[in-house]
């Protein structure tokens, strides 16, 4: 072995950068290997290259928005939580301020802030950076882990903590590392599939082009069974695009959409334009709207709808040309229908490659939730991507990162030393 550690971290990004830190401040001499030329290369692309840094929700609620797998962080979160992340880099001078949804930026509304904040503080504890530098393998003795091995040679470590993301953006570096490395020592990793992802659609309003560009503000859009069960249901923006939707109501929709799609063909979205009301209400506002009127419904329902989709909606209905007066109940009744519960067909997502989270990982009865240790070989640790578990957008899978880094780089300081 040519060189000692007591920690080796594989990958720089967020979960690898606190997994060093902590372990360093842990009194741990600690290598961090990442394969790119630079750090947080996927974490200067987050939050539009504003870096969402955490979301500012109760942990219960943080758990809720991790709807692959979070109540598994709840003896991480007992040991690092979302203030934690807030007041690590308010520490270090980081001004942060709270937008929508409880998603929190740096004041400066720059990435680099928080990936420089973290290179400066990995710099002071001396942590040792190895760039370009890919680990090819985890070294075992079978009974434990001995370090890994990189083209530049073999290095030793009694622990090694395993932060290689997921497969998403392979450009970033994310191609699947973390998870060969799981299986080259007897570890499960779940199937791969894509989440916070755009959908298509196969109805024919999107090769017709009709809504194409069109942005609807708090929607709900729902996720159906084949049991016609509502699987998921979000209530956020959405926007229709040249092949389906995408924005955040699509995007927090999309890995249950990939979930059923394993066993169907297609699934049944249905889309609600008025949450907040019911069809009752619909029917009693489009009268007091349009009974006195002459105009044709086009007209006398102005603002009720965004233009395009209320002409949609009202050629769908066959009044698109009719006054209120000339509308049969049946045909308001559709229109309504139409409004609160539109049926769409949804036949896949964007692939993983172009998708923002991975979900499935590094199978979680393997690992043990108070370390992040792995149950097969010990001094073997995961955090981040790499493991099953995956939040929606909005600063849940930041903080999933940061909060599981900082605990397997305590645990993984602690075992170097026991």
């Amino acid at each position: 072995m040519s060189k000692k550690f007591d920690v080796i971290v594989i990958g720089g990004g967020p979960a690898g950068m606190m997994a060093a830190i902590t372990a360093a401040m842990n009194g741990s001499q600690v290598a961090l290997f990442e394969k790119n030329k630079r750090l947080g290369k996927k974490l200067l692309m987050t939050g539009g290259g504003r870096c969402n840094v955490t979301n500012n929700r109760p942990v219960d609620d943080l758990i809720v928005h991790i709807p692959g797998n979070g109540r598994f962080l709840y003896s991480t979160f007992s040991q690092f939580d979302n203030q934690d992340v807030m007041n690590f880099f308010s520490e270090r001078g980081v001004a942060l301020k709270e937008e929508d949804h409880g998603r929190i930026f740096p004041v400066s509304d720059k990435s680099a802030t928080i990936v420089n904040t973290l290179k400066e503080e990995l710099e002071k504890l001396s942590v040792e950076l190895h760039f370009k530098e890919p680990v090819e393998k985890i070294i075992t003795d079978g009974a434990s882990i001995q370090g890994v091995r990189t083209s530049e040679g073999d290095y030793s470590a009694k622990s090694v903590v395993v932060t290689t993301g997921g497969i998403t953006y392979p450009s970033t570096g994310s191609q699947g590392d973390g998870y060969r490395f799981a299986k080259s020592v007897g570890h499960h990793v779940t199937p791969l599939y894509p989440t916070e992802s755009p959908i298509f659609l196969t109805d024919e309003f999107v090769s017709a082009k009709s809504l194409q560009g069109l942005s609807l503000q708090d929607v709900s859009l729902s996720v159906i069974d084949e049991k016609n069960k509502t699987i998921a249901s979000h209530e956020m923006d959405l926007l229709f695009t040249h092949f389906g939707i995408s924005g955040p109501a699509a995007l927090r929709c999309s890995s249950f959409v990939n979930q059923l799609l394993r066993t169907q063909e297609t699934v049944t979205l249905k889309l609600d334009c008025f949450p907040q009301k019911t069809a009752a209400d619909l029917m009693e506002e489009i009268r007091e709207r349009s009974s006195a009127s002459t105009k044709q419904l086009k007209n006398a329902l102005a603002g009720f709808l965004p233009e395009r989709l209320l002409l949609f909606f009202l050629e769908k209905s066959g009044i698109s040309e009719q006054s209120y007066a000339q509308a049969s109940k049946e045909q308001l009744e559709k229109f309504v229908s139409y409004c609160k519960n539109w049926s769409l067909t949804a036949n896949k997502t964007f692939g993983l490659e172009k998708s923002f989270v991975t979900g499935g990982g590094v199978e979680l009865k393997e690992v043990n939730p108070k370390e992040l240790a792995s149950k097969k070989i010990p001094g073997l640790f995961f955090a981040g991507e790499v493991l099953d578990v995956n939040g929606y957008t909005g600063g849940y899978n930041i903080t999933t990162a940061f909060c599981t880094g900082y605990v397997a780089g305590t645990h993984a300081a602690y075992h170097a030393f026991a």
